[in-house]
């Protein structure tokens, strides 16, 4: 009986630890720090929100507070951000302070170890304690790294889930599939008359053979494709598949297929289709 309560609380210990690593704090572009910690009166009292930010940002991470203008990102997708927290631990004599990062699940992200101070002065000890508080941020050595499952998340709601990328595979799959049966009739036929109709067929799914240059310039989620003239052509946002993008305000999408960029979308009904060299 010992030996599987003993099995038991191994097997508990063991899923939680791989439960959050799968948390990874590199997910996540912004940190929030909240105006006033909860066991605190006033806002910014002794200016702990203030020094928490500045010490976040020390480590590498872009803050946010609560009362400033929002990043565009951060405003259509609150899953890019963590909630800081300061909470308070302290005995009669000690005050002990920790920092916790949460995420838009209210999932503990990061948990520091405690800080704590024996000085009598509130202002000292909580400054103190903060500080210490932070030296667990030295070990995790943070940088922001894109993850897709967090961006396809939206605060409007909008979610992209698995379902939705699959299907998204299997439209991109179709497509190539008939691209290439198209390309293997053109081989096939060798008559005149065959060739004329493999002509008529191309130029229903084509727009041009034609290889326009666009230049792509990086903005939140996505790019602008510009020409020779630097005028904005396209709009493209990234979605959960790499090298695949759908454009903005136009029923279509762009991918990569054969070192090319190819846009596909339906006009009358037809497959419509066009190549670009686009400079990243």
């Amino acid at each position: 009986m010992k030996t599987k309560i003993i099995f038991f609380l191994f097997i508990t210990v063991f899923t939680c630890s791989t439960i959050q690593a799968q948390i990874n704090i590199n997910d996540y572009k912004y940190v929030i720090v909240p105006n006033k910690f909860d066991f605190l009166n006033e806002p910014d009292q002794y200016r702990l929100n203030t020094l928490t930010k500045l010490l976040l940002e020390k480590h590498g991470f872009t803050t946010i507070t609560e009362d400033e203008k929002f990043p565009e990102d951060a405003v259509l997708n609150n899953c890019l951000s963590l909630k800081a927290n300061v909470l308070n631990e302290s005995g009669i004599f000690n005050s002990k302070l920790k920092i916790q990062l949460k995420n838009c699940k209210n999932e503990i992200v990061f948990t520091s170890d405690i800080g704590s101070s024996r000085e009598k002065l509130y202002q000292v000890a909580y400054t103190l304690a903060l500080r210490e508080a932070f030296r667990s941020f030295h070990k995790i050595n943070y940088q922001y790294q894109e993850n897709p499952e967090i961006l396809v998340y939206s605060k409007k709601g909008d979610k992209v889930d698995k379902i939705e990328i699959e299907k998204l595979k299997e439209e991109i799959k179709v497509l190539k599939e008939e691209k290439e049966a198209q390309n293997s009739i053109a081989i096939v036929d060798s008559t005149l008359k065959e060739e004329t109709k493999v002509k008529d067929n191309i130029a229903e799914v084509k727009d041009t053979n034609t290889i326009d240059v666009l230049t792509a310039v990086s903005i939140a989620n996505g790019y602008q494709l510009k020409d020779n003239m630097l005028q904005v052509v396209y709009t493209i946002k990234k979605t959960g598949i790499p090298n695949v993008y759908i454009v903005e305000n136009k029923e279509a999408i762009i991918y990569m297929l054969n070192a090319s960029w190819v846009m596909e979308y339906y006009e009358n009904q037809k497959l419509q289709s066009k190549t670009y060299n686009i400079k990243f």
